[in-house]
This record gives structure tokens, C-alpha cells and sequence, in this order.
């Protein structure tokens, strides 16, 4: 399901793909933010053998009743505080959704699937 922006020079619309694309390149910016953990582990592990990042990964994106929520799967380091760090995602996915790209988001959810230590 696409979602449809309508301008005053015609009508854009943006997959869900695109979306959680967006979404998950805004996230990994994040400070704490290891990785994220795939959902589709099948067509990640494709992905990574032929060389690919997936910047979707980890990402699931829904629109019902016009309200965009966006669900993040995240891996997180060692040492840093999980709520600071999922909540500094959610408000820059929220920000780059919202400012940059125009879509209105209901809510970003967070998952935290695991920490990483650093060896």
C-alpha cells in the first residue's frame, strides 16, 4: 500500500519500501543504535550475500485509518541507556517523517531485540 501526498503540482505517492527505508536511515543515525534486527531474516541474509545493505531492515510500516506508525526493531550497545536511545529514535524518525519527507506520524514504536558488547 502506497501512500499518496497531494500538491498543489499533482500527486506523489511513496511505498511503504520508501518509508521504511527513510525511517531506518533516520534511525541509524542515532547515537547507541548498533544495528537493527531483521524481521525478514530470508531476505536480509539474500541481501547480504550479494553485497546489499538493507536500510529497511528491522522496519514495518503501517497506514490505517490515515495514520502512519512506524515499528523499529533495534539492536542496541552495551553501556548506553535503552530508553534515551529509543526515544532519541523515535523523536528523529518522527522529525525526518514528519519535516522532511510531509507524512504525518501517529507513532513510532520501538522493539529492543538485543545489546551488543563491543569486544
Amino acid at each position: 500500500m502506497a501512500i499518496e501526498l497531494h500538491t498543489e503540482h499533482g500527486t506523489v505517492h511513496i511505498s511503504d519500501e520508501a518509508i521504511a527505508v527513510i525511517a531506518g536511515s533516520a534511525a541509524m543515525e542515532c547515537y547507541g543504535l548498533v544495528g537493527m534486527a531483521s524481521r525478514k531474516q530470508f531476505k536480509d541474509g539474500f541481501a547480504e550475500l550479494i553485497g546489499r545493505e538493507n536500510l529497511a531492515r528491522g522496519v514495518e510500516v503501517n497506514l490505517e485509518n490515515n495514520q502512519l506508525s512506524i515499528h523499529l526493531y533495534i539492536i542496541v550497545s552495551y553501556g548506553t541507556k535503552i530508553s534515551e536511545v529509543a526515544h532519541n529514535i523515535q523523536q528523529k524518525v518522527k522529525y525526518v517523517l514528519t519535516e522532511v519527507v510531509g507524512l504525518e506520524v501517529a507513532y513510532v514504536n520501538i522493539s529492543v531485540q538485543g545489546v551488543r558488547v563491543s569486544s
